[in-house]
């Protein structure tokens, strides 16, 4: 069951809910809990990168097209908008528990028989059962951080971010020397499916803690959360930081190789630049939660964005390490998109909500953003125009996270809709 948060562990002027007037749950179900939430996490971003490093050997072992990898690419955006909106519907229905429990099954179960998979049709059906799984797990987490640890946001949302980019770092490190080790592509991919395995465990183990239903008046859902502007807010935010870091993630490398840099120097850069992660996820949090307003944070994230964008533009060659440290701190904002869920709601009804609308729409805006960069390129023939589009994503970043960032909360805002409509 959740804890009980006491008015000291709540957001200031938080009213008691009927999440919070449940029984505690005891010590050792939250430590379950708490490590089962760091297990899960490692598993939402498996089936995506554990493939780009080896896409030529799947699209040549299964005869796949230039199409078929290209949908094959766009397909985790699709599965996230799609099984993201649909996620606090199912979880009404089906329980925060055991709906996470279900879409570790089906990441498991994706990553197992698409590497088995013989045909290309088949792959990317099975894909998308994986990638549905860690759409699921993407908008449940913030919530399940937020209805069990509401005295512990904070920490626990390093947790599972800190689990996200480590999990996300293995898959793109890994595959690759697996591979090579088995000689064997579909063993490299479908060797993450123990990650799975070893996430569901736990939760299965807490199922007998999934909290009591609460009252369906407190559930929310994504047309409540579209009728304020908190939501539009939140949606923009992370679609804009969404955008910039698959721009980054897909053209960085490519760039510093146009400007001269070798093709090994490039993939070390890039590596840097998802590293830098880990560090955002291990000490940002903690520190977002303990303020009411984290306007800083934006200004901070969008300067280091800004600086070093300016130097990859003006002089890629010369102060390499420094443009990127500093787009890996702009990075952050990434973990300050996901930590937004739980400030600036009251409830975990709330959490799910804003998480599964913010996500949902988000993705598909962050999907169009390295389609848009890569268009811009070749059209101009050069990169002045992709990163003048960058630096445009940057300052619409700023200015929603500037709004975004103010200490308000979303239950309020659909309380003042429906008040003044009724």
């Amino acid at each position: 069951m959740s804890v009980t948060p006491t008015r000291e562990n709540t957001a200031p002027g938080t009213p008691p809910s009927g999440t919070e007037q449940r029984r505690a749950a005891p010590r050792a179900a939250l430590l379950l809990i708490a490590v089962a939430i760091a297990l899960a996490a490692l598993n939402l971003r498996t089936a995506i990168t554990s493939v780009g490093p080896v896409l030529d050997e799947v699209t040549q072992g299964l005869g796949m097209s230039a199409v078929g990898a290209g949908a094959l690419t766009t397909l985790p955006v699709l599965c996230f908008a799609v099984f993201g909106g649909l996620t606090p519907l199912l979880s009404r229905r089906l329980g925060s528990h055991r709906l996470l429990v279900l879409a570790l099954a089906a990441v498991t179960l994706g990553l197992v028989t698409r590497a088995m998979a013989p045909e290309p049709w088949l792959f990317l059906a099975l894909s998308a059962v994986a990638l549905s799984g860690g759409a699921v797990g993407n908008v449940i987490l913030p919530a399940l951080v937020k209805q069990h640890f509401p005295h512990r946001v904070g920490l626990m949302t390093t947790v599972y971010t800190t689990g996200l980019a480590v999990g996300t770092a293995i898959a793109a490190a890994a595959t690759v020397p697996l591979e090579q080790a088995t000689g064997n592509w579909r063993i490299a991919l479908g060797s993450y499916a123990l990650f799975g395995l070893a996430a569901a465990l736990p939760w299965l183990l807490a199922l007998r803690h999934e909290p009591a239903p609460g009252d369906s008046r407190e559930a929310l859902g994504v047309r409540q959360v579209l009728g304020t502007g908190i939501g539009w807010q939140s949606v923009l935010y992370f679609g804009t930081q969404s955008s910039i870091a698959y721009i980054m993630f897909g053209w960085f490398a490519q760039m510093l190789r146009d400007q001269g840099l070798d093709a090994q120097s490039a993939g070390v850069m890039l590596a840097y630049l998802s590293a830098l992660g880990i560090p955002m996820s291990l000490v940002m949090p903690s520190i977002i939660v303990r303020v009411r307003d984290q306007r800083p944070f934006v200004l901070l994230f969008v300067t280091a964005y800004l600086v070093g964008f300016a130097g990859l533009w003006l002089s890629p060659l010369n102060g390499t390490w420094v443009w990127t440290t500093l787009i890996g701190i702009g990075l952050g904002s990434f973990v300050m998109a996901l930590t937004i869920f739980a400030v600036r709601t009251r409830t975990a009804e709330g959490t799910a909500a804003m998480s599964a609308s913010s996500q949902s729409l988000g993705y598909l805006i962050g999907g169009a953003g390295p389609f848009l960069f890569g268009l811009l390129h070749e059209v101009s023939g050069g990169w002045h125009a992709s990163m003048a589009m960058v630096v445009g994503m940057v300052l619409l970043n700023l200015v929603v996270g500037l709004l975004i960032a103010r200490p308000r909360y979303l239950e309020d805002a659909i309380a003042a809709r429906a008040a003044k409509e009724g």
